[in-house]
């Protein structure tokens, strides 16, 4: 089963199919068996259509990040397929990678470390133009400079460094260098989670300005709910490697499925508060603690369990018209 969004009017951009990807785990003892493999993304199904933003949620070490190195194959699948412009990139090698780089670029979390301090602004926005085969002309200067001022820098900070920037500025330069190669396809990793707030509406802005202009497509992965519900035309919330619910951002927040997702959701404060509250707490293991041998990955924190949750896995089922959540004991 693939959960998709599929439109006759607008192109899917890319496509995720039963994706996993598993990591093997040394043994702690010399004699023992071999530990279970360690399931950072275990078969997930989306899709993400032209122009539109698909929000990726869930606790740190849920398999986010792996998910967004996976859809522009800086890691290798375990299995399933990542299937791009026709292409089933997990069945390419390096070489036959490379000519779809130019639509799939990643913007970083961290602006200071996404940048080469040796190199010059202008170096580090025509890198990509450069491996893609540019030159280094009076055209490339060019592009570099018309992308600068795409991202609300001036032409003139070209010549600058790095260091000579703020952590905002610096991510405007890495999203210049994301686009150099006009890409359909861009995944923005926790992009504004280093700045400040005042600093992340701002690149928020601009990344929702430059979709609108470009047409482009974003993976958006954050941990911040309200970031993502801004940005986002459908959230998807991770657990475990897992899907557990996707929908429009709307049915999301106003009414989710997933005992998870509403506590991730509960677990935001309100921008004005009548009194203190504490905030609410999901009870049972946490996510360290590995997942259940059989049934529901979220059966140990979950305040709906039941005897079937303990038993059998629930699959990620539309229970709702577009609204997908993997839950045994759903209330609609």
């Amino acid at each position: 089963m693939t959960v998709d969004a599929t439109s006759a009017v607008t192109p899917t951009v890319i496509e995720a199919i039963h994706l996993s990807k598993h990591f093997a785990l040394k043994s702690a003892s010399m004699l023992g068996a071999a530990p279970a493999p360690l399931r950072a993304v275990d078969d997930v199904s989306f899709s993400i259509l032209a122009g539109q933003t698909l929000g990726l949620v869930g606790e740190s070490g849920c398999g986010k990040s792996t998910i967004g190195r996976l859809l522009l194959a800086l890691l290798p699948a375990t299995s399933g397929q990542v299937m791009f412009e026709g292409h089933d990139l997990t069945q390419l090698d390096a070489e036959g990678v490379r000519p779809l780089r130019r639509g799939m670029q990643m913007i970083f979390q961290d602006p200071y470390g996404a940048l080469n301090p040796r190199m010059s602004v202008e170096r580090i926005v025509s890198e990509p133009l450069i491996i893609h085969g540019a030159r280094r002309d009076a055209a490339t200067r060019e592009r570099t400079r018309e992308l600068l001022e795409l991202v609300g820098l001036s032409a003139a900070h070209a010549s600058r460094y790095p260091h000579e920037f703020s952590g905002g500025q610096r991510q405007r330069i890495g999203i210049a260098r994301a686009l150099a190669l006009s890409p359909k396809l861009v995944v923005c990793d926790e992009a504004v989670s280093a700045l400040d707030v005042s600093v992340q509406a701002q690149i928020v802005n601009l990344l929702q300005d430059l979709q609108d202009r470009l047409g482009l497509a974003y993976l958006f992965i954050g941990h911040d709910l309200a970031v993502v519900r801004h940005i986002s035309h459908r959230v998807a919330v991770m657990y475990l490697g897992k899907l557990v619910e996707l929908s429009d951002r709307r049915s999301i927040y106003s009414a989710p499925l997933h005992p998870y997702t509403q506590a991730l959701i509960d677990s935001v404060p309100p921008p004005r508060p009548l009194r203190q509250r504490r905030p609410p707490v999901i009870a049972g293991d946490p996510v360290l603690s590995g997942r259940p041998e059989a049934g529901c990955i979220f059966q140990s924190r979950c305040p709906r369990v039941a005897a079937q949750c303990l038993a059998l896995e629930p699959a990620l089922i539309e229970h709702r018209p577009g609204h997908w959540a993997a839950c045994h004991r759903v209330e609609v």
